[in-house]
Formats: structure tokens, sequence, C-alpha cells
């Protein structure tokens, strides 16, 4: 498959990351896909969320682990294969930390790196992450730099995107398909 990238959105349990993993093995043509990983394992809860994401996807599928360099991961994996990325949320998540974040660093800084590493990319990209603006404004700091830096990061990603999908109670609305 040629470069295609695709934008996947949604709230907790809204069937993104089925969604997400559909479209990337449609876009792969039976060819195996690369799942950057960007779940930390930690706690229980989490364990068996990442647990439950492994046995969702074949096991031919080679995963990386993303860690905190988003564009190394991508530049790392085979240049026209079909990446799986979910979610963009833990990795920003991760990347801002527990302090208020600097968005304006962050989006021009490593998430600019990511967006840049896609776009060189001659294979398709998928990638999920959550909608948080649909609810009420955090009460923290934290909570509302984060809030800031996921909108801001999925507007620069929608903007390059040939499609955007919303998943709402497990069924999609196509924003974009160009």
């Amino acid at each position: 498959m040629s470069r295609r990238l695709v934008l996947v959105l949604g709230g907790t349990r809204s069937g993104k990351s089925r969604f997400g993993l559909a479209r990337a093995q449609e876009l792969s043509a039976g060819t195996p896909v690369t799942y950057l990983a960007t779940a930390r394992a930690g706690d229980a809860e989490l364990d068996d969320r990442i647990a439950r994401h492994r046995r969702a996807r074949p096991a031919s599928w080679p995963t990386v682990e993303v860690g905190d360099d988003l564009a190394a991961a991508i530049r790392a994996t085979e240049p026209k294969a079909t990446l799986l990325l979910d979610g963009l949320t833990l990795w920003l998540s991760a990347v801002a930390g527990d302090e208020p974040a600097d968005v304006d660093a962050i989006l021009d800084g490593p998430f600019a790196r990511a967006l840049e590493a896609i776009r060189q990319r001659p294979g398709a990209v998928v990638v999920v992450s959550d909608e948080l603006g649909l609810g009420m404004v955090p009460l923290s700091p934290v909570g509302r730099a984060f809030r800031d830096l996921q909108g801001m990061a999925h507007q620069r990603l929608a903007t390059d995107a040939d499609e955007v999908h919303f998943l709402v109670a497990g069924l999609p609305l196509t924003l974009r398909d160009r």
C-alpha cells in the first residue's frame, strides 16, 4: 500500500482500537502490520488492557515498544510496512509528564519530529487516539495543559490525514476520506 495517514479518534471503549486494527489490516493487503505500542506496564488494570490488545491482533505482527522517541521508533520500522500506532494519548502523556506540560515545546519538539517521520514514510500509518476535548474543563493545570496538547496534536494530524474517523458507541463517523 502506498502512503496513507489514517487518524482514528474516540472516547474510552468507543471501539477505536478495534476499528484502527481493522483499517490497518485492510491497508496492509495481507502483509504483517507493525504495531507501535505506547502503553507501559505498571499496574494490574493497564497490564490487563495490554494483554487484551495483544490477543486482539495477529501474533505475526511485529511489536515495537515506542518509549519516549516516537520518531525514532517510526524510522526503525520497515518503510513500506503499514504501521498501527495505538495510541497517541499514552505516548503524549509519557512525554508530557506529571507537571503542567509546555504544550508548544512538545508540539514543536517530539511531536513535530514524529509527524515528520510519518510524512516521510512510503507505507500507510494508522494512528489511534483518545478524544478528550468533549468533556468538562479539567480542574487541574496538568489536566488542562494535557487536554490542550492532545487537541492541538489531533488538529495537526488531521491536517495531514487522508482519513479521519470518530468512533462513538462502536460506530465510525467518517470525518474525512480523500
